[in-house]
């Protein structure tokens, strides 16, 4: 089973992919024959997630959805990154030998 930690972690690195791959999107708009990137998400059995970065089935860009993707991501990291924080803290004080 994997800790809070490290779940929070694959949070974090997903995130991060998907805000990749919105500015990829974004900095392509103007390319012709471009293929947005699209991330796929998965939930791993023991906790996390795994990432995969695919090509959309259709050309062309959609800055509302990359807008709104670069907004989620960043979302989802910064709660991932309160878990990360509020477990290292818990771990903190658990071995905390001073009280």
């Amino acid at each position: 089973m994997n800790t809070t930690p490290s779940i929070a972690l694959s949070g974090m690195q997903a995130a991060q992919t998907r805000l990749r791959a919105s500015a990829h999107n974004v900095a392509n708009l103007s390319t012709e024959g471009f293929r947005r990137q699209e991330v796929q998400q998965t939930a791993h059995s023991q906790g996390g997630v795994r990432t995969e970065v695919v090509r959309s089935t259709v050309p062309g860009p959609d800055l509302v959805r990359d807008t709104v993707e670069r907004l989620q991501a960043r979302n989802a990291f910064m709660a991932n990154l309160a878990v990360f924080k509020a477990s290292d803290q818990l771990a903190g004080a658990l071995l905390d030998t001073r009280a």
